[in-house]
């Protein structure tokens, strides 16, 4: 299966199930998903909104 084309979102429905997937969720845990499934600058600020929600860097969110 050719994985060179995905359709636009993609890349960042796949980071958040990733994300999902880890059970806690740190600054440090986005920044992997935004190298991992190369995100743009804007995809890993929607996930820093989304699931940081404001928070200190040092706390962990639990998605489960």
């Amino acid at each position: 299966m050719n994985r060179g084309v995905q359709p636009r979102g993609e890349n960042l429905r796949r980071a958040v199930r990733w994300l999902a997937e880890q059970g806690e969720v740190s600054s440090r845990t986005i920044e992997e998903a935004a190298r991992r499934f190369d995100l743009s600058p804007a995809d890993e600020a929607f996930l820093l909104r989304r699931f940081r929600g404001g928070r200190p860097a040092g706390d962990g969110i639990s998605v489960t």
